[in-house]
């Protein structure tokens, strides 16, 4: 099984979170990492965050990045979206 947890934060406070769960065999990590970026997105109403190379970074090393206002095109009402890998096939 594939999880992964995506959360808004503002001030330090935790507004919204929401996990994503993939069970399919047919589609790599990556894939699976993007489809559920997606998925929060649209949960979340937000655009689809810009992936620079200091979160590529941090989510190779950490599996787990922050999207601050720099990765999104729209303006945002948070500081940033987390992404947190919690188990992968």
């Amino acid at each position: 099984m594939f999880r992964i947890w995506g959360k808004i934060w503002k001030d330090n406070h935790l507004l919204q979170d929401i996990t994503i769960c993939d069970a399919a065999t047919d589609k790599n990590r990556t894939r699976k990492v993007f489809d559920a970026i997606e998925e929060m997105c649209y949960t979340f109403d937000l655009s689809k965050p810009i992936w620079l190379e200091s979160n590529i970074q941090d989510f190779q090393r950490r599996d787990k990045t922050r999207f601050t206002k720099d990765s999104f095109i729209d303006e945002i009402d948070f500081d940033y979206l987390e992404i947190q890998m919690l188990e992968e096939d």
